[in-house]
Protein backbone atom coordinates (compact mmCIF):
# COMPACT_ATOMS: atom_id res chain seq x y z
CA UNK A 1 0.00 0.00 0.00
CA UNK A 2 1.29 3.63 -0.75
CA UNK A 3 1.95 5.48 2.05
CA UNK A 4 0.54 8.93 1.53
CA UNK A 5 2.15 11.70 3.17
CA UNK A 6 -0.06 13.27 5.67
CA UNK A 7 -0.47 17.20 6.28
CA UNK A 8 -1.92 18.46 10.11
CA UNK A 9 -3.13 15.99 12.57
CA UNK A 10 -5.18 16.91 14.94
CA UNK A 11 -6.57 14.80 18.14
CA UNK A 12 -8.54 15.93 20.61
CA UNK A 13 -7.87 15.20 24.61
CA UNK A 14 -10.86 16.21 27.05
CA UNK A 15 -9.20 18.04 30.25
CA UNK A 16 -11.04 20.96 32.20
CA UNK A 17 -12.12 24.54 32.10
CA UNK A 18 -15.55 25.78 32.02
CA UNK A 19 -17.90 27.86 30.31
CA UNK A 20 -22.11 27.98 31.18
CA UNK A 21 -23.55 28.36 28.16
CA UNK A 22 -25.94 31.46 28.47
CA UNK A 23 -28.71 33.09 26.34
CA UNK A 24 -29.00 31.56 23.27
CA UNK A 25 -25.98 29.07 23.38
CA UNK A 26 -27.69 26.54 25.18
CA UNK A 27 -25.31 23.64 24.84
CA UNK A 28 -27.18 21.91 27.31
CA UNK A 29 -25.31 24.11 29.86
CA UNK A 30 -22.58 21.85 29.52
CA UNK A 31 -18.66 22.56 30.65
CA UNK A 32 -16.59 23.16 27.65
CA UNK A 33 -13.32 21.60 28.43
CA UNK A 34 -9.57 22.36 27.16
CA UNK A 35 -7.82 19.70 24.91
CA UNK A 36 -4.23 18.46 23.79
CA UNK A 37 -4.28 18.78 20.02
CA UNK A 38 -1.11 16.95 18.27
CA UNK A 39 -0.56 18.72 15.03
CA UNK A 40 1.33 15.66 13.34
CA UNK A 41 2.11 11.94 14.33
CA UNK A 42 3.73 10.93 17.98
CA UNK A 43 7.09 11.69 18.16
CA UNK A 44 9.69 9.01 17.48
CA UNK A 45 12.88 10.56 17.04
CA UNK A 46 15.82 8.63 16.33
CA UNK A 47 13.38 5.33 16.30
CA UNK A 48 11.43 6.27 13.30
CA UNK A 49 13.77 5.64 11.30
CA UNK A 50 13.50 1.54 12.57
CA UNK A 51 11.22 -0.89 11.11
CA UNK A 52 12.60 -3.17 14.43
CA UNK A 53 14.18 -1.96 17.35
CA UNK A 54 14.69 -4.50 20.38
CA UNK A 55 16.27 -3.84 23.97
CA UNK A 56 17.18 -7.28 24.74
CA UNK A 57 17.86 -9.07 21.65
CA UNK A 58 16.26 -9.03 18.02
CA UNK A 59 15.84 -12.71 16.10
CA UNK A 60 14.47 -13.98 12.96
CA UNK A 61 13.63 -17.06 11.57
CA UNK A 62 13.41 -17.60 8.08
CA UNK A 63 13.31 -15.00 4.76
CA UNK A 64 11.55 -12.00 6.25
CA UNK A 65 12.13 -8.59 4.56
CA UNK A 66 12.59 -5.33 6.96
CA UNK A 67 12.06 -2.11 4.96
CA UNK A 68 14.22 0.10 7.17
CA UNK A 69 16.50 -0.24 9.71
CA UNK A 70 17.32 -3.12 12.24
CA UNK A 71 19.05 -2.14 16.03
CA UNK A 72 19.26 -2.92 19.35
CA UNK A 73 19.95 -2.04 22.35
CA UNK A 74 21.43 -2.23 25.52
CA UNK A 75 21.57 -5.83 24.24
CA UNK A 76 23.43 -6.93 21.45
CA UNK A 77 22.33 -9.92 19.62
CA UNK A 78 20.73 -9.68 16.50
CA UNK A 79 20.44 -12.68 14.47
CA UNK A 80 18.97 -14.25 11.72
CA UNK A 81 19.81 -11.30 9.00
CA UNK A 82 22.52 -12.54 6.61
CA UNK A 83 20.41 -12.03 3.39
CA UNK A 84 18.40 -14.67 1.54
CA UNK A 85 17.85 -17.22 2.05
CA UNK A 86 17.67 -15.79 5.61
CA UNK A 87 16.55 -12.26 6.40
CA UNK A 88 17.30 -9.16 4.16
CA UNK A 89 17.65 -5.57 5.75
CA UNK A 90 17.24 -2.93 3.52
CA UNK A 91 18.28 -0.71 5.83
CA UNK A 92 21.24 -0.23 8.32
CA UNK A 93 21.63 -2.38 11.45
CA UNK A 94 22.35 -1.00 14.46
CA UNK A 95 24.01 -3.16 17.30
CA UNK A 96 24.44 -0.83 20.71
CA UNK A 97 26.08 1.60 18.81
CA UNK A 98 25.11 5.65 19.34
CA UNK A 99 22.18 5.37 16.75
CA UNK A 100 20.57 2.21 18.51
CA UNK A 101 21.51 3.92 22.05
CA UNK A 102 19.61 7.42 21.09
CA UNK A 103 16.58 5.11 19.23
CA UNK A 104 15.65 3.66 22.58
CA UNK A 105 15.80 6.53 24.52
CA UNK A 106 13.55 8.35 21.83
CA UNK A 107 11.40 5.41 22.29
CA UNK A 108 10.78 5.41 25.70
CA UNK A 109 9.80 9.29 25.72
CA UNK A 110 7.20 8.22 22.71
CA UNK A 111 5.64 5.72 25.00
CA UNK A 112 5.52 8.20 27.60
CA UNK A 113 3.93 10.75 25.52
CA UNK A 114 1.04 8.07 24.15
CA UNK A 115 0.27 6.41 27.32
CA UNK A 116 -0.71 10.25 28.72
CA UNK A 117 -3.25 11.44 26.46
CA UNK A 118 -6.50 11.30 27.35
CA UNK A 119 -9.04 8.80 25.92
CA UNK A 120 -11.90 9.87 23.29
CA UNK A 121 -12.93 6.24 23.90
CA UNK A 122 -11.98 3.78 26.94
CA UNK A 123 -12.84 0.51 28.09
CA UNK A 124 -12.44 -1.20 24.51
CA UNK A 125 -11.25 -4.92 24.42
CA UNK A 126 -12.16 -6.94 20.78
CA UNK A 127 -11.89 -4.44 18.25
CA UNK A 128 -12.98 -6.82 15.60
CA UNK A 129 -15.68 -5.41 13.36
CA UNK A 130 -15.10 -2.01 14.31
CA UNK A 131 -15.02 1.05 12.35
CA UNK A 132 -12.66 3.60 14.39
CA UNK A 133 -12.83 7.40 13.03
CA UNK A 134 -9.54 9.28 14.19
CA UNK A 135 -9.37 9.35 18.05
CA UNK A 136 -7.58 8.27 21.02
CA UNK A 137 -8.84 4.75 22.22
CA UNK A 138 -7.66 2.77 25.57
CA UNK A 139 -8.15 -0.82 27.34
CA UNK A 140 -6.85 -3.20 29.40
CA UNK A 141 -6.52 -5.55 26.74
CA UNK A 142 -6.59 -4.50 23.40
CA UNK A 143 -7.48 -7.65 20.62
CA UNK A 144 -8.50 -8.46 17.23
CA UNK A 145 -10.13 -11.61 16.54
CA UNK A 146 -8.56 -14.46 14.31
CA UNK A 147 -10.04 -13.73 10.62
CA UNK A 148 -11.03 -10.53 12.30
CA UNK A 149 -11.48 -6.98 10.60
CA UNK A 150 -10.64 -3.63 12.27
CA UNK A 151 -11.30 -0.48 10.00
CA UNK A 152 -9.73 3.17 10.64
CA UNK A 153 -11.79 5.61 8.31
CA UNK A 154 -9.91 8.64 8.17
CA UNK A 155 -7.88 10.72 5.78
CA UNK A 156 -4.21 11.69 5.28
CA UNK A 157 -4.51 14.16 8.21
CA UNK A 158 -6.25 11.53 10.48
CA UNK A 159 -4.09 10.24 13.37
CA UNK A 160 -5.24 6.89 15.62
CA UNK A 161 -3.63 6.29 19.32
CA UNK A 162 -4.47 2.98 21.06
CA UNK A 163 -3.57 2.33 24.38
CA UNK A 164 -3.27 -1.42 25.76
CA UNK A 165 -2.97 -1.13 29.61
CA UNK A 166 -1.14 -5.09 29.13
CA UNK A 167 -1.13 -6.43 25.84
CA UNK A 168 -2.15 -6.59 22.29
CA UNK A 169 -3.18 -9.56 20.58
CA UNK A 170 -3.78 -9.82 16.82
CA UNK A 171 -5.34 -13.10 15.76
CA UNK A 172 -3.98 -15.09 12.85
CA UNK A 173 -5.45 -13.85 9.27
CA UNK A 174 -6.77 -11.22 11.09
CA UNK A 175 -6.52 -7.52 9.06
CA UNK A 176 -6.62 -3.78 10.07
CA UNK A 177 -7.88 -1.92 6.73
CA UNK A 178 -7.36 2.13 6.21
CA UNK A 179 -9.64 3.62 4.44
CA UNK A 180 -10.16 7.75 2.61
CA UNK A 181 -6.35 8.29 2.42
CA UNK A 182 -5.43 7.42 5.65
CA UNK A 183 -1.59 6.91 6.53
CA UNK A 184 0.22 4.23 8.49
CA UNK A 185 2.56 7.06 9.58
CA UNK A 186 -0.36 7.80 12.05
CA UNK A 187 -1.44 4.90 13.68
CA UNK A 188 0.23 3.96 17.08
CA UNK A 189 -0.07 1.35 19.39
CA UNK A 190 0.94 1.62 22.94
CA UNK A 191 1.37 -1.52 24.84
CA UNK A 192 2.03 -1.93 28.59
CA UNK A 193 3.62 -4.86 28.40
CA UNK A 194 3.93 -7.24 24.96
CA UNK A 195 2.41 -7.69 21.68
CA UNK A 196 2.25 -10.46 19.31
CA UNK A 197 0.49 -10.60 15.92
CA UNK A 198 -0.60 -13.71 14.42
CA UNK A 199 0.28 -15.65 11.70
CA UNK A 200 -0.54 -14.35 7.99
CA UNK A 201 -1.83 -11.27 9.69
CA UNK A 202 -1.96 -7.86 8.09
CA UNK A 203 -1.53 -5.45 10.64
CA UNK A 204 -1.16 -1.59 10.17
CA UNK A 205 0.51 1.04 12.65
CA UNK A 206 4.08 1.37 15.19
CA UNK A 207 4.09 -0.85 17.70
CA UNK A 208 5.15 0.69 21.20
CA UNK A 209 5.52 -2.29 23.77
CA UNK A 210 6.72 -1.95 26.91
CA UNK A 211 8.05 -5.40 27.08
CA UNK A 212 8.66 -7.25 24.01
CA UNK A 213 6.77 -7.85 20.46
CA UNK A 214 6.88 -11.27 18.46
CA UNK A 215 5.43 -11.05 15.44
CA UNK A 216 4.30 -14.97 13.83
CA UNK A 217 4.72 -16.62 10.44
CA UNK A 218 3.89 -14.76 7.42
CA UNK A 219 2.52 -11.41 9.37
CA UNK A 220 3.13 -8.40 7.07
CA UNK A 221 3.16 -4.96 8.99
CA UNK A 222 2.89 -1.70 7.83
CA UNK A 223 4.89 0.32 10.31
CA UNK A 224 7.83 -0.19 12.71
CA UNK A 225 7.56 -3.37 15.97
CA UNK A 226 9.40 -1.53 18.38
CA UNK A 227 10.48 -2.86 21.67
CA UNK A 228 11.87 -0.75 24.91
CA UNK A 229 13.07 -3.51 27.51
CA UNK A 230 12.34 -6.85 26.09
CA UNK A 231 12.92 -8.70 22.48
CA UNK A 232 11.64 -8.91 19.37
CA UNK A 233 11.17 -12.10 17.39
CA UNK A 234 10.12 -12.40 14.05
CA UNK A 235 9.73 -15.52 11.64
CA UNK A 236 9.17 -14.83 7.71
CA UNK A 237 7.54 -11.25 7.89
CA UNK A 238 7.59 -8.33 5.71
CA UNK A 239 7.89 -5.30 7.46
CA UNK A 240 7.52 -1.55 5.86
CA UNK A 241 8.50 1.47 7.65
CA UNK A 242 5.90 4.59 6.70
CA UNK A 243 7.12 6.91 4.18
CA UNK A 244 7.36 10.81 3.64
CA UNK A 245 5.61 11.17 7.27
CA UNK A 246 5.14 14.74 8.57
CA UNK A 247 7.37 15.51 11.85
CA UNK A 248 5.77 15.59 14.93
CA UNK A 249 5.14 19.35 16.32
CA UNK A 250 4.06 20.26 20.21
CA UNK A 251 1.12 20.01 21.51
CA UNK A 252 -0.56 22.87 22.25
CA UNK A 253 -3.91 23.69 24.16
CA UNK A 254 -7.42 24.71 22.91
CA UNK A 255 -10.67 25.15 23.81
CA UNK A 256 -14.01 23.77 23.00
CA UNK A 257 -16.39 25.55 20.75
CA UNK A 258 -18.46 28.93 21.80
CA UNK A 259 -20.57 30.74 19.59
CA UNK A 260 -19.23 34.79 19.04
CA UNK A 261 -22.20 35.64 16.02
CA UNK A 262 -25.11 37.87 17.10
CA UNK A 263 -28.49 36.23 16.44
CA UNK A 264 -29.16 36.18 12.65
CA UNK A 265 -31.71 38.82 11.22
CA UNK A 266 -35.31 38.59 9.26
CA UNK A 267 -35.67 37.61 5.73
CA UNK A 268 -37.98 38.15 2.74
CA UNK A 269 -39.46 36.84 0.53
CA UNK A 270 -37.31 36.86 -2.57
CA UNK A 271 -34.83 39.17 -1.36
CA UNK A 272 -31.31 37.10 -0.56
CA UNK A 273 -30.51 36.50 2.66
CA UNK A 274 -27.18 36.20 4.59
CA UNK A 275 -25.85 35.20 8.08
CA UNK A 276 -22.70 33.61 9.35
CA UNK A 277 -22.93 31.80 12.78
CA UNK A 278 -19.51 31.75 14.31
CA UNK A 279 -17.54 30.03 16.96
CA UNK A 280 -14.27 30.23 18.51
CA UNK A 281 -12.13 26.90 19.19
CA UNK A 282 -9.21 24.93 17.73
CA UNK A 283 -9.78 22.92 15.46
CA UNK A 284 -12.18 25.53 13.54
CA UNK A 285 -15.67 23.67 14.23
CA UNK A 286 -18.32 22.83 11.78
CA UNK A 287 -21.57 23.37 11.76
CA UNK A 288 -25.08 21.90 11.19
CA UNK A 289 -28.99 22.25 12.04
CA UNK A 290 -29.79 19.54 14.51
CA UNK A 291 -33.49 20.43 15.24
CA UNK A 292 -35.90 22.31 13.55
CA UNK A 293 -35.98 23.31 9.79
CA UNK A 294 -34.66 26.07 8.22
CA UNK A 295 -36.59 28.30 6.21
CA UNK A 296 -37.21 27.30 2.80
CA UNK A 297 -34.51 28.12 -0.21
CA UNK A 298 -32.22 28.52 2.85
CA UNK A 299 -28.85 26.07 2.96
CA UNK A 300 -26.45 25.84 6.18
CA UNK A 301 -22.71 25.22 4.82
CA UNK A 302 -21.53 23.11 7.32
CA UNK A 303 -17.67 24.43 6.76
CA UNK A 304 -18.45 28.46 6.69
CA UNK A 305 -21.38 28.41 9.24
CA UNK A 306 -23.02 30.79 6.49
CA UNK A 307 -27.06 30.51 6.19
CA UNK A 308 -27.43 31.44 2.79
CA UNK A 309 -30.01 31.70 -0.29
CA UNK A 310 -33.46 33.27 -1.22
CA UNK A 311 -36.29 32.60 0.96
CA UNK A 312 -39.23 31.15 -1.18
CA UNK A 313 -42.59 30.82 1.41
CA UNK A 314 -43.09 33.35 4.27
CA UNK A 315 -43.27 32.21 7.83
CA UNK A 316 -41.45 31.26 11.20
CA UNK A 317 -38.76 28.72 11.96
CA UNK A 318 -36.88 27.84 14.94
CA UNK A 319 -34.10 25.91 14.67
CA UNK A 320 -30.79 24.57 16.44
CA UNK A 321 -27.66 25.24 14.79
CA UNK A 322 -24.41 23.25 17.00
CA UNK A 323 -20.64 23.83 16.17
CA UNK A 324 -18.31 21.13 17.08
CA UNK A 325 -14.78 20.72 16.60
CA UNK A 326 -14.03 17.23 18.33
CA UNK A 327 -13.57 18.85 21.44
CA UNK A 328 -16.29 18.00 23.76
CA UNK A 329 -18.85 19.68 24.62
CA UNK A 330 -20.43 20.65 21.77
CA UNK A 331 -22.04 24.44 21.68
CA UNK A 332 -25.51 24.85 20.56
CA UNK A 333 -27.76 28.17 19.64
CA UNK A 334 -31.61 28.27 18.91
CA UNK A 335 -32.59 31.05 16.70
CA UNK A 336 -35.94 31.90 15.46
CA UNK A 337 -35.94 33.65 11.98
CA UNK A 338 -38.96 35.23 10.51
CA UNK A 339 -39.46 35.24 6.46
CA UNK A 340 -42.20 38.29 5.51
CA UNK A 341 -44.55 38.15 2.49
CA UNK A 342 -42.47 40.20 -0.53
CA UNK A 343 -44.38 44.07 -0.06
CA UNK A 344 -47.35 45.14 -2.60
CA UNK A 345 -46.10 46.30 -5.61
CA UNK A 346 -47.39 50.25 -6.09
CA UNK A 347 -47.50 51.30 -9.52
CA UNK A 348 -44.99 53.84 -9.89
CA UNK A 349 -46.05 57.90 -9.37
CA UNK A 350 -45.02 59.45 -12.63
CA UNK A 351 -43.90 63.31 -12.45
CA UNK A 352 -44.64 65.65 -15.59
CA UNK A 353 -42.56 68.53 -15.88
CA UNK A 354 -44.39 71.80 -14.96
CA UNK A 355 -44.35 73.64 -18.63
CA UNK A 356 -45.68 70.00 -20.48
CA UNK A 357 -49.08 70.27 -17.88
CA UNK A 358 -52.00 70.22 -20.74
CA UNK A 359 -54.36 73.38 -20.03
CA UNK A 360 -57.59 72.85 -18.25
CA UNK A 361 -60.42 72.18 -20.85
CA UNK A 362 -63.68 74.20 -20.79
CA UNK A 363 -66.10 72.23 -19.52
CA UNK A 364 -69.55 73.25 -22.51
CA UNK A 365 -72.57 74.40 -20.35
CA UNK A 366 -74.84 72.41 -19.36
CA UNK A 367 -78.33 72.24 -20.15
CA UNK A 368 -79.52 73.66 -16.66
CA UNK A 369 -76.86 76.57 -16.94
CA UNK A 370 -78.58 77.46 -20.14
CA UNK A 371 -81.78 77.71 -18.72
CA UNK A 372 -81.06 79.55 -16.01
CA UNK A 373 -79.57 82.00 -18.23
CA UNK A 374 -82.44 82.96 -20.20
CA UNK A 375 -84.92 82.92 -17.03
CA UNK A 376 -82.73 85.71 -15.63
CA UNK A 377 -82.57 87.25 -19.31
CA UNK A 378 -85.87 87.80 -19.58
CA UNK A 379 -86.50 88.99 -15.88
CA UNK A 380 -84.07 91.54 -16.99
CA UNK A 381 -85.84 92.41 -20.12
CA UNK A 382 -89.46 92.28 -18.74
CA UNK A 383 -88.41 94.76 -15.58
CA UNK A 384 -86.43 97.37 -18.27
CA UNK A 385 -90.01 97.06 -20.66
CA UNK A 386 -92.07 98.17 -17.08
CA UNK A 387 -89.31 100.52 -16.15
CA UNK A 388 -89.96 102.73 -19.53
CA UNK A 389 -93.64 101.99 -19.58
CA UNK A 390 -93.47 104.05 -15.98
CA UNK A 391 -91.57 106.45 -17.56
CA UNK A 392 -93.40 107.44 -19.90
CA UNK A 393 -96.69 107.73 -17.54
CA UNK A 394 -95.00 110.06 -15.76
CA UNK A 395 -93.79 112.34 -18.75
CA UNK A 396 -97.50 112.16 -20.18
CA UNK A 397 -98.85 113.22 -16.94
CA UNK A 398 -96.11 116.28 -16.51
CA UNK A 399 -97.25 117.69 -19.83
CA UNK A 400 -101.03 117.46 -19.50
CA UNK A 401 -100.25 119.22 -16.06
CA UNK A 402 -98.73 122.06 -18.26
CA UNK A 403 -100.98 121.79 -21.15
CA UNK A 404 -98.39 121.59 -23.46
CA UNK A 405 -99.80 119.25 -26.12
CA UNK A 406 -97.45 116.66 -28.75
CA UNK A 407 -97.77 115.91 -31.76
CA UNK A 408 -99.92 112.04 -32.53
CA UNK A 409 -97.01 109.69 -33.67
Amino acid sequence: MTNKQSTSRKIGITATTGILALGLFVGTASIAHAATVIDGPIDLGAAADFGVLGSSTVTNTGPSVVNGDVGVSAGTSITGFTGPPDGLVNGTIHSADAVADQAQTDLTAAIVDAASLTPTTSGLGNLSGLSLTPGVYSGGALSINSGGLLTLAGTADSVWVFQAASTLTIGSTAQILITGGASSCNVFWQIGSSATIGTNADFVGTVMANASVTANTGAEIQGRLLADTGAVTLDTNLITVPEDCDPASEPVETDGPEYTSETPPDGIVGTPYSHTFTASGTPAPTYSVTSGEQPLGLTLDSTTGELSGTPTAPGSSTITVTATNGTEPEVSTIVTIAIAAPPVAVPPVVDVPGDAVPPAEELPPTGTESATGLIVSGILVAAGLLLVSAQRSRSARAIAQSGRTFPQE
